[in-house]
């Protein structure tokens, strides 16, 4: 019985390693699409997970949802922070403070 309960947790724990590769990747690939849209450089190309909780997505299911920050600027000399939530692996919310550009859907 023992050994049934180690391999759901360890299947849980892989599951949930490799869901949170291929959100960061997500958030990447909107990171940097945005701020080509916007010709902004986005900073050594890292994403940064800040916010790890659980909510309901839009079908009242349970859902991960992660909050990333990145950094970007428009002239190379000064850093600014961005935040991308994502709800499992779509964006909820996308902030880039003091861009004064629309963003379009992504």
């Amino acid at each position: 019985m023992s050994s049934i309960i180690f391999l759901i947790v360890l299947g849980s724990c892989i599951w949930f390693w490799f869901d949170t590769l291929r959100c960061r990747e997500t958030t990447k690939v909107v990171a940097q699409r945005v701020c080509k849209q916007l010709q902004l450089q986005l900073l050594d190309d890292t994403i940064t997970i800040v916010k790890l909780r659980i909510k309901r997505n839009e079908n009242g299911r349970l859902s991960w949802q992660r909050t990333y920050q990145f950094e970007f600027s428009d002239s190379g000399n000064n850093r600014q922070k961005g935040t991308i939530v994502m709800l499992g692996i779509k964006v909820e919310i996308l902030e880039m403070p003091d861009t004064n550009r629309v963003i379009s859907p992504v």
